[in-house]
């Protein structure tokens, strides 16, 4: 751009110059307004997601090489906590071991029994709404403190299940006291909420063409064939993406086994969820540093499990054309 010149006290400016000043601004685009009304409304969620996510993940990656015990400031250890997590510490190999048990039985087990139930409820029954509501409700309430209490109840030495199993001369026990028995309570729990995943299976098989039944059967396929060759397949990616929310889910769990148990893990350990002993180390025994090692360990954990599922994806996903 030129520059004004001085030519012996006077002045001089160049016309481009006020050609320049002159100019009016450019309008802007309606499609540019609407990005930035967008951007706009979308700053409190960014704010929240700099502050309260992104700053909290990355002061905990940082913690996670400290011994820090909230009194006094963290102090630097390197790799000492992730050497006693996996090496020193026998109580974090039991929670990982019911952790997986945990899982590998609670997500197959919510699968299999949210299908089964969608696939009754797509026959077309009267008052469909209400069974489906009936049914999704349990997944509102499966993770609150109100529904452990209850669980805790029910399978307690004077519940109503052992009430049940009076009726046939059977003598009732306390379930939740027992090792063998503790955790098949939290799988069951966690089975009971099947509700979401069923409202999504149901939605699915509203989108499989009935085409595809009719030509079935006109070829005598038999009701387990068109299942089994038909259903399933078309609803792979459904349970691909069940699959995975469940499997994040289940990792995470920690009302259920805190309830439950009482906030100990016990009988023996028998409960003891990954989640509940990170709590126990980081806010009961305040040690912040051990538990962001841990809350690590799972992070790496979860994202590892389900980088697993989407690999092994292409393998039995069936995505139509």
């Amino acid at each position: 751009m030129s520059q004004p010149t001085s030519t012996g006290g006077l002045e001089i400016t160049h016309p481009q110059s006020k050609s320049m000043k002159n100019r009016p601004k450019r309008k802007l685009t309606p499609q540019q307004l609407e990005n930035r009304t967008a951007y706009l409304f979308l700053t409190p969620w960014f704010l929240g997601l700099i502050f309260i996510t992104i700053g909290p993940v990355l002061a905990s990656l940082y913690l996670s090489f400290t011994r820090y015990n909230i009194l006094r400031p963290p102090r630097w250890i390197g790799f000492e906590n992730y050497y006693n997590i996996l090496f020193m510490d026998r109580q974090f190999w039991t929670s990982v071991k019911v952790t997986f048990f945990y899982v590998g039985w609670s997500v197959p087990l919510v699968l299999i029994m949210s299908l089964a139930v969608a696939t009754v409820l797509n026959r077309g029954l009267a008052l469909l709404p209400i069974y489906r509501s009936i049914f999704y409700i349990p997944s509102l309430m499966g993770g609150s403190v109100g529904i452990g209490l209850l669980w805790r109840e029910v399978f307690g030495a004077q519940g109503v299940f052992n009430d049940a199993l009076a009726i046939f001369g059977m003598a009732g026990r306390s379930w939740i006291a027992i090792p063998e028995t503790a955790p098949w309570i939290l799988v069951t729990l966690n089975v009971w909420t099947f509700g979401a995943s069923m409202v999504i299976f149901l939605a699915a098989l509203r989108q499989i063409p009935a085409s595809l039944y009719e030509a079935a059967s006109i070829d005598g396929a038999s009701a387990w064939t068109r299942f089994r060759r038909i259903t399933i397949p078309m609803l792979t990616p459904i349970v691909f993406f069940n699959a995975v929310l469940l499997t994040i889910q289940s990792f995470q769990s920690f009302t259920q086994s805190y309830i439950v148990s009482g906030g100990t893990g016990g009988p023996a350990d028998s409960t003891l969820l990954y989640s509940l002993y990170l709590y126990q180390r980081a806010f009961v025994q305040l040690d912040m540093g051990y538990g962001s090692a841990m809350a690590w360990i799972l992070l790496l954990s979860i994202a590892s499990f389900t980088g697993l599922i989407f690999w092994s994806a292409k393998y039995w996903v069936f995505y139509g054309e």
